[in-house]
């Protein structure tokens, strides 16, 4: 089976290698970024093609001679790549996590008869495969909370913070108008807000914030109450909402000696030699999954703990192995013929089949990406 990943950045890089490990498939990698795909050694047999994916014709002549397409481009670009994709008839595994609702391409895949599996890596990914999962088994779901943060080991000022995918995809988290359900109704509130201290074995105390992370959820689940936040050390909160305040995120270009730049631009570029997990350096995964119901009297809570650290043997940072590791087992699932639902699903679908959440929770501990359940029961 031909495979194709789409961007070769520090997650799709080691998605591509994680690939090349499967018996009978065939693996390619495609990126302008010819110093990117220079990263992925030879001795693992995978084709590196340099092209520039942002243009829809590159991206369906890409993508015709392949079985499966993996859509790892950064976010800006992301749902413009799966429509091309899907138009080229082609089944996606996608982690671009794009702002866009991603059930508008739904009908084009149901059209072209493709399967794609949308937000697929840890939160969204496997948050939600898991709330889709537990809210399958209870009679009535009541509640879903997402703890969720990538953060460094080693804590370095200012920032204390860094990151495998694009700043300006980071930032998003900091600007986009958080949406989270309340009491049944949907509330919006700014992201950073209504902040809570959290004590995590390992690591210590840290500090939560509200981020538009339900994303599908808010509309394909019926809990009452469901909320994500997003994981950082604390103080990390207040820089960015002074940068936020101050204008260093706006979008719109400002005129500075004659010249037009774009504050964010401007923003990423001088944050991102700060925010750069490089080569070796440790990183860590946290993740808490809080689902709570009512199943045949009985009052349940499922909660689902990640940590995960970088992997010093196959030099793999935790954010890469979390979110692509997701994806590449989801290849797998597509290419077993265990999930067939044609259309574009969001992850919480894939919960509803218990076998593939087997599949991917297995897959996932293979490389040792494990998620500990613990059930509580108390009576109605």
């Amino acid at each position: 089976m031909k495979v194709v990943v789409l961007g070769a950045g520090l997650v799709g890089g080691p998605m591509a290698i994680d690939l090349a490990k499967t018996k009978n498939f065939e693996i390619s990698i495609v990126d302008k970024n010819e110093n990117a795909l220079d990263r992925i050694h030879e001795k693992f047999f995978i084709s590196k093609t340099v092209c520039d994916l942002s243009k829809a014709e590159n991206v369906k002549n890409i993508v015709k001679d392949f079985d499966i397409v993996v859509n790892a481009v950064p976010g800006f670009m992301g749902f413009s790549t799966l429509k091309s994709i899907i138009e080229s008839k082609k089944n996606v595994i996608d982690i671009a996590f794009f702002p866009e609702n991603l059930f508008e391409l739904d009908d084009l895949a149901k059209q072209n008869n493709v399967i794609a599996i949308s937000d697929i890596g840890v939160a969204p990914g496997m948050s939600n495969v898991l709330i889709g999962y537990v809210d399958n088994i209870l009679d009535v779901t009541e509640t879903a909370k997402i703890y969720v943060g990538g953060l460094p080991k080693i804590r370095e000022w200012p920032y204390e913070y860094k990151a495998v995918f694009s700043p300006i995809d980071v930032i998003e988290e900091y600007t986009r108008p958080a949406r989270y359900v309340e009491n049944g109704v949907e509330i919006v509130r700014p992201a950073l807000s209504d902040p809570e201290l959290l004590n995590f074995s390992g690591i210590g105390t840290l500090e939560a914030f509200n981020s538009d992370g339900l994303r599908s959820l808010a509309k394909t689940i019926n809990a009452k109450n469901m909320i994500e936040k997003t994981l950082r050390y604390k103080g990390h909160i207040d820089k960015m909402a002074v940068l936020r305040e101050t204008g260093f995120f706006n979008k719109e270009p400002i005129e500075i000696n004659g010249t037009m730049i774009s504050p964010l631009e401007f923003t990423s570029k001088i944050l991102f030699p700060k925010w750069k997990l490089n080569e070796g350096e440790e990183d860590i995964t946290v993740m808490k999954v809080i689902v709570q119901g009512i199943k045949n009297g009985q009052k349940l809570s499922y909660e689902y703990n990640l940590f995960d650290t970088y992997d010093k043997k196959t030099k793999t940072h935790s954010m890469a192995r979390t979110t692509g590791y997701t994806a590449t087992t989801a290849v797998r699932m597509l290419a077993e013929g265990l999930y067939t639902r044609v259309g574009v699903s969001a992850p919480e679908f894939i919960g509803k089949n218990h076998k593939c959440v087997d599949f991917l929770l297995n897959g996932l501990k293979e490389r040792g990406v494990i998620y500990k359940e613990t059930i509580v029961r108390t009576p109605l």
